[in-house]
């Protein structure tokens, strides 16, 4: 390090003259002293002017190249040194030595390439610039199936600065896609998976590339699936099992690749994990054991994959999963649950695993956690049960197996994502009329619906409450549950209802306060009054944008007003009849018959 300041003086003249057994001394000493201190070698590397210089040493006929490019690769690994090195031109000649057919002096510009793209944006800019990409994946291609460990060497360096010239860049990303980087990728891990090193640097591009939308449909045409499942059963190591989870999670987000995965016997890998480390505490495995179970769900999100897993609720799979729900391990618990979810998404599935048993499973699961439960089991239990409670003949299994009872425990719980669940599964429950009854009277539930009417931070909750207020109504079509309703304070919210954007809340809206008006006028009359209800209706008949069956049950719900003396003066004073006899000749049928009935009734009683 002492004598670097002459080495660099030296180097400057013998650089000029071209004397190749000085420049060797002189580049040997460069490199020892870097390999001595590297930061402090570089600063005076940087301070000496030395940089250009190497750029005209840069030449395919020189023996000297390798030690040049193996020189800038030591000095690129400094932040500080990276846009020097690209100010002073390095890039241009260092991407021409791609082309060369020496190794040493391939290996040694790759790493110098690698390490200035190395988190530097001008250093990929420029490589990008020369065409450096282009030319290192044509290497990956035809030296991929050569096996020596020279060539495996180079392998891992050109994977090495693909990686560091596009990580956490999607454009340079999509354009390695664009240039097949992906199928390449994938015949090298088939290939070298014996080689730790370069396995490494595959599973690592792989991870990076995978983030990206645009790779999906590339890596689902390789085998990929075959080729990380093959790998994954080699594994012992978590580091190296975790590394392979990181790509295995984006890539099954694609319906394609996770009916690969599954083909390939990933699901097994992963049960035998969840077998292995559903006791231990140590971290490690608390781990795995929580990111195989998750990958688990994610591959059940798939049609395909969930349905040949599902193999008629017969298959290993499915009554491995079913295990999970009664475990003491919350994260099998949830994971069990939200298996149970996604294996709900078609009718025949629900009917078998109702017929089976499942309800009765997941209700004692939220039962363990009523009290300081645990939200996240709380809510996928729930979606499992609300998906479940979809096809009509599940519905009065589900009511005697005490669903609802399970459910109404957690009407205390403050977390909106275990509301909306609630109310969700409670909506799917009531299409009869005697549940839809018992559960309108219970003032408890009323009470609660109407306050999360109004819980303008969660659109959903507050959504989820209306609609079932309205369901109550329209399933019972029960004067007791419309009191219940109307003392808790209900009504001005179903009278807001009718105006929301979406057409199906505003319809059931509609049809339950046409309910409320035929069968408790005079209870519900002052409320409707207050929330403006004739003034809304006018609005929505005038409106030529509202559907044409918000405007028929609209006319319907006039004709059932007219009964209530305040509310029939608020008609006559709007002049309702000029809005009804434009809608005689509306193009809707319905509407147009609605509209001369409506028109009758305003005209007798006016």
């Amino acid at each position: 390090m002492d004598n670097l300041s002459d080495t660099l003086k030296k180097l400057k003249i013998t650089a000029v003259d071209r004397t190749e057994d000085s420049l060797e001394g002189c580049l040997d000493c460069l490199l020892q002293a870097l390999a001595q201190n590297n930061t402090e070698a570089s600063e005076k590397v940087q301070g000496s002017g030395i940089l250009q210089l190497l750029a005209s040493l840069l030449t395919p006929q020189s023996s000297c190249t390798a030690t040049v490019a193996n020189i800038i690769a030591e000095v690129a690994k400094n932040e500080f040194m990276r846009i020097p090195c690209v100010d002073a031109g390095l890039i241009s000649p260092l991407v021409q030595l791609l082309n060369s057919k020496d190794q040493e002096v391939l290996l040694q510009t790759g790493r110098a390439l690698g390490n200035i793209c190395y988190d530097s944006h001008e250093g990929r800019s420029a490589v990008d610039q020369a065409g450096g990409a282009q030319i290192v994946i044509d290497h990956l291609r035809s030296l991929c199936s050569i096996t020596d460990p020279a060539n495996e060497k180079l392998l891992t360096v050109f994977c090495g600065m693909l990686m560091n010239y596009s990580n956490e860049n999607d454009s340079l990303q999509a354009q390695l896609i664009n240039m097949g980087v992906i199928p390449t990728l994938v015949k090298l891990l088939g290939i070298h998976c014996h080689n730790a090193a370069l396995t490494e640097m595959c599973l690592v591009a792989f991870g990076n590339l995978a983030e990206l939308e645009s790779s999906k449909e590339q890596f689902a045409s390789t085998n990929i699936a075959e080729e990380l499942v093959k790998l994954f059963k080699k594994q012992v190591e978590h580091d190296k099992r975790e590394m392979i989870f990181e790509v295995l999670a984006p890539l099954a987000e694609n319906d394609a690749i996770k009916l690969q995965l599954v083909e390939a016997g990933l699901v097994e890998c992963l049960l035998e994990i969840v077998q292995q480390k559903v006791d231990s505490d140590k971290e490690d495995d608390v781990s795995e054991l929580k990111t195989a179970s998750d990958l688990m769900v994610l591959l059940l999100l798939g049609d395909e994959s969930m349905q040949k897993l599902f193999e008629g609720g017969k298959g290993n799979v499915f009554q491995r999963v079913l295990s999970w729900i009664p475990s003491n391990n919350h994260q099998l618990q949830l994971a069990g649950a939200l298996a149970i979810a996604n294996f709900a998404r078609n009718d025949g599935n629900c009917i078998h695993m109702v017929d089976n048993g499942i309800v009765e499973k997941l209700t004692d699961l939220l039962d363990r956690h009523v009290e300081d439960g645990n939200v996240t089991v709380q809510h996928a239990a729930l979606s499992a049960l609300r998906n479940l409670a979809i096809p009509v003949v599940n519905k009065a299994k589900m009511l005697s197996a005490g669903v609802t009872e399970a459910v109404l425990k957690f009407l205390k719980s403050e977390m909106p994502p275990v509301q909306f669940k609630l109310l969700g599964t409670l909506r799917m429950l009531i299409d009869a009329q005697e549940a839809a009854e018992q559960l309108g009277k219970n003032t408890k539930l009323v009470a609660r619906l109407v306050e999360w009417c109004e819980a303008k931070d969660h659109a959903g909750v507050m959504g989820e409450s209306n609609r079932l207020l309205s369901a109550l109504i329209r399933h019972s079509k029960s004067k007791d549950v419309i009191k219940t309703i109307v003392q808790s304070g209900g009504i001005k919210h179903l009278v807001t209802m009718a105006t929301s954007e979406h057409v199906i809340m505003q319809n059931e809206a509609l049809v339950a306060l046409a309910l409320i008006a035929a069968l408790e006028l005079g209870t519900a009359e002052k409320d409707l009054e207050s929330a403006k209800l004739v003034q809304i209706l006018h609005r929505l008949l005038a409106d030529e944008k509202s559907a044409p069956e918000i405007k028929y049950n609209s006319m319907v719900l006039i004709c059932a007003l007219m009964g209530s003396e305040p509310l029939h003066k608020e008609v006559q004073d709007l002049a309702f009849l000029d809005v009804v006899s434009k809608l005689r000749s509306h193009e809707n049928k319905s509407v147009a018959q609605q509209a001369s009935l409506t028109e009758q009734r305003l005209a007798v009683e006016s």
